[in-house]
């Protein structure tokens, strides 16, 4: 970090915090600084220390300030060197003055945790709140009614805002020392749709996979769908095998077989057939 960095090159002047501005968080930390709402900054550690050995408890504060708002009425402590304690809401977002939307320990430069453990998934929260800051990180604090403490809300879209960290001596209450203000920094602003760029050479070759398949699937399903449609009209018979019906009249005039036949009504009444040799005899009797 960029003031660690200054601190660790050893000798240096004892009026150098309330020269150095804050700094936006490094990309190594942060790859979408500022968003539309937030600017992550970084801590000012080992800054306000490095002047003369400090005693006792000190916390950090942390000013904002809307661009809008003249630097004249920038003063972050009254008459008796006390720091203010205005809110958001009091100051209009920071366009009538700043307001305090962030208060922490100065954790002493011995006390650090190695950059390089930021790689350990399990500390990697840990480490970054200890040599980050985020403004406009608490989305709820305005709209809650029972909350308690320090109330960090969501920034405007597209707007410049300076920054001030405060060195406060916790026994006495002042101020003990302070840095600038930073150099104006902007939120993001929103990208028209028209303005997005749908060109297929800017996405990936997965992206543009997915988009096709999902671009046609509406074909193919009403493809499917016109098929079915069809063929619920077609007769899939074969004429081989297709099935036909007689109707009653054609069975009653085709003959049935005589192995299947029905005894004729002269056979019924008139009993068996008799043997030509009978008839014969029975002739000659009469």
């Amino acid at each position: 970090m960029l003031w660690a960095l200054l601190a660790s090159v050893g000798s240096l002047s004892i009026h150098w915090a309330v020269n150095l501005q804050p700094q936006l968080a490094s990309v190594t930390f942060t790859t979408n600084n500022p968003t539309l709402t937030t600017v992550a900054l970084e801590k000012p550690l080992c800054m306000f220390e490095s002047n003369t050995a400090l005693v006792g408890t000190y916390e950090v504060y942390l000013y904002v300030l809307a661009e809008s708002a003249s630097l004249r009425n920038a003063s972050i402590q009254d008459h008796t060197s006390a720091p203010l304690s205005s809110t958001f809401q009091q100051t209009e977002g920071g366009r009538t003055g700043p307001y305090k939307a962030a208060a922490f320990d100065l954790q002493p430069c011995s006390d650090l945790p190695s950059l390089d453990a930021v790689e350990d998934v399990s500390r990697a929260s840990e480490i970054l709140s200890t040599y980050l800051v985020r403004v406009g990180a608490n989305g709820t604090c305005l709209s809650d009614p029972n909350f308690q403490g320090l109330c960090n809300p969501p920034l405007s879209v597209a707007t410049e805002y300076r920054f001030k960290y405060v060195l406060v001596n916790m026994s006495t209450g002042l101020v003990q020392d302070q840095t600038l203000w930073s150099d104006p920094i902007r939120t993001n602003r929103l990208t028209p749709y028209s303005a997005i760029d749908t060109w297929p050479g800017r996405r990936s070759g997965g992206m543009i996979v997915i988009t096709a398949i999902l671009g046609s699937l509406p074909f193919f399903l009403l493809l499917g769908f016109a098929g079915a449609v069809l063929l619920s009209f077609v007769d899939v018979g074969s004429p081989d095998g297709e099935t036909t019906h007689d109707s009653q009249i054609t069975q009653e005039a085709v003959p049935k077989s005589l192995a299947t036949s029905e005894p004729s009504y002269a056979s019924v009444n008139r009993g068996p057939p008799l043997d030509r040799a009978e008839v014969y005899s029975s002739k000659l009797q009469d």
